[in-house]
């Protein structure tokens, strides 16, 4: 997935409303409606395009890429196959 070229900040109404910006949209497939997922990581927000299936799809291989990335920085041989 390409990321975005900047940030960008969203308003959140009174009444808890938002809009994804233009950009997001178009590369997502979502710039005439769709459904996007969240999850709570408490201090922040995973949204992902797709869903709820899709946002758990994405936290479940983002958490392995950090899992196999510590292990990969472990010296010691007999942890790094566990």
């Amino acid at each position: 997935m390409r990321h975005m070229s900047g940030t960008t900040t969203a308003k959140v109404s009174h009444r808890g409303q938002t809009s994804l910006p233009a950009e997001l949209r178009r590369r997502w497939g979502i710039d005439q409606g769709g459904e996007i997922g969240f999850i709570d990581l408490g201090d922040a927000a995973l949204i992902v395009p797709g869903g709820i299936p899709a946002a758990r799809a994405e936290l479940h291989r983002v958490l392995r890429e950090r899992y196999d990335a510590g292990l990969a920085a472990i010296h010691d041989p007999d942890l790094a196959d566990q």
